[in-house]
């Protein structure tokens, strides 16, 4: 049988060098992951050859303050290691702007460095433009660019310049339509990377693999079949570092629900795409959000949605403040450190089978999965049995930190007697394929040199998200009285809310 995906399938050519413009290059981003990314590219000789980063910020430095900054951290957070040898090829290409933001001399002068690197380079002047800054200063990152002309890439045909824009695009619909159309001012669609790391880790980018090229699957991914399905992102963390201020503006729902999670659900719910071209891919993920059931009365909010903030208590054997007691964190603030979420796709395929997402800080242990829990089977042959059935199949793509998938099944214990109970099949990606998993940058960074939109979030993917995302948060914001606010200990698994979102629907949470 033909397989309609195989025009997609032809190994990647390295891509053509190019120069990496990061603006925010002295913030802990591109300290502890775009730079560690490329230069562990280097280190798998997977960075094209003659490829120029430059470092644009405010702050006053050379290039050699900047590179042994880089290198300090580097020797400390890189996957590969340190190799002074190679650090030393990967740093001579490394270069440091000083401007603001806001001024237009500075890109300008930019734009008379980059040329400089193209004629030294003899062509090639393709441009990458990586917005890691502060999202106060997106729109005057943008409009500069467009004013000094480094929107367009003049070195004939093959060259291009295209942009990558970190998170959060915007904090709602209205705020994330006014980036969009910033970023279209700027540079076409084709040309705009809207980065979601999640979607560069192995086993996200894994799933439509294990759906689509895997018999057994995709004929039982459907609610014939499953009962429902979780996903979860713990994290052992609070406020450190200082995110206080921005978290109590954000929340966990803006801040990983509408972007992280909400991507993961559309890789599992979506139908096979006609191919496994960027837009093929992105066209059924966006199906999925416009078939998300919309929340949007206090009541269904109040009935399907659990928010809280965890109070102090212990995590990983420390002590830890609440949430209102953080840093940077308002004393009254209504902002949730937790929130739990059903969500029914009104589709065909999943009429009737809940997805319930929870995310959290402070909770017991990091990690991030996915849970596909199957319909138990008829247990008639069993039930003279003591105990019936012990469970069902469940399947679980483990996204962090250790990254794998596991089906859970009943089996015989070996004896005279039937007595059965779970056992569990297990993939682990390190042992498996003799390594760990390439950091998500890595892979995202080298799909954007090659113009590989797949696993970036088109201009109609982030809308739809945020649609689903503000009628929640009009409920808990904007009505006369306020929604409930529970509260959780830290070191715990969530508020006990969480637990009877399930339980009304006779299910309960996995334990991770």
């Amino acid at each position: 049988m033909k397989n309609p995906f195989r025009k997609d399938l032809v190994s990647r050519s390295r891509p053509e060098p190019c120069t990496v413009v990061i603006f925010g290059a002295t913030g802990d981003l591109t300290h502890r992951k775009l730079v560690p990314a490329l230069y562990n590219l280097q280190v798998e000789g997977a960075l094209p050859a003659g490829v120029k980063m430059i470092g644009f910020a405010r702050r006053e430095k050379s290039d050699e303050e900047f590179r042994q900054g880089l290198e300090k951290l580097n020797k400390k957070v890189s996957r590969s290691g340190h190799d002074e040898a190679i650090w030393a090829e990967f740093a001579q290409n490394v270069h440091y702007h000083q401007s603001e933001f806001l001024d237009l001399d500075g890109y300008r002068r930019l734009s008379e460095t980059l040329d400089a690197i193209d004629r030294e380079r003899g062509g090639h002047g393709s441009r990458l433009f990586y917005i890691a800054s502060s999202p106060s200063f997106f729109d005057d990152i943008l409009e500069n660019l467009k004013q000094a002309g480094l929107n367009q890439c003049n070195c004939g045909e093959g060259c291009w310049a295209r942009v990558i824009v970190e998170k959060p695009f915007g904090t709602d619909l209205p705020t994330a339509q006014h980036l969009n159309r910033v970023v279209n001012r700027t540079f076409e669609e084709k040309d705009t990377y809207r980065i979601d790391h999640y979607l560069g880790k192995e086993t996200a980018q894994n799933i439509m693999v294990l759906r689509f090229a895997n018999a057994i699957f995709e004929p039982l991914w459907n609610n014939r079949s499953i009962d429902h399905i979780q996903i979860t992102c713990s994290e052992n963390l609070g406020m450190e570092g200082g995110r206080g201020g921005y978290y109590d503006k954000a929340g966990a729902l803006r801040d990983m629900v509408q972007n992280h999670l909400l991507q993961l659900l559309s890789l599992v719910a979506m139908e096979p795409p006609t191919d496994l071209s960027a837009d093929g891919v992105r066209d059924e993920k966006v199906k999925v959000l416009r078939s998300l059931r919309q929340w949007d009365t206090p009541e269904l909010v109040e009935q399907n949605v659990v928010r809280a903030q965890y109070v102090a208590g212990h995590v990983d054997g420390e002590n830890v403040v609440g949430y209102r007691e953080e840093d940077r964190v308002d004393p009254e603030s209504m902002t949730e450190s937790y929130v739990a979420l059903k969500i029914l796709v009104d589709t065909w395929r999943w009429s009737g089978v809940p997805f319930y997402v929870r995310m959290g800080k402070q909770l017991p242990k990091k990690a991030t999965e996915i849970s596909i829990h199957f319909k138990e089977p008829p247990t008639v042959l069993f039930n003279a049995l003591s105990g019936g059935v012990p469970g069902g199949n469940v399947l679980v793509i483990r996204i962090q930190p250790d990254e794998g998938i596991s089906l859970r099944m009943v089996s015989k214990i070996p004896g005279s007697s039937l007595r059965m109970e779970p056992v569990k099949m297990d993939f682990h990606y390190s042992t498996s394929f003799g390594k760990g998993s390439p950091e998500a940058y890595e892979r995202l960074l080298l799909d954007s040199m090659a113009g590989d939109a797949t696993l970036f979030a088109r201009r109609d993917e982030v809308e739809e998200a945020w649609k689903f995302i503000d009628h929640i948060e009009r409920a808990w914001h904007e009505v006369k009285r306020p929604l409930k606010m529970s509260e959780y200990v830290a070191g715990t698994w969530g508020p006990k809310d969480a637990d009877d979102l399930l339980a009304r629907d006779g299910r309960k949470w996995r334990r991770l």
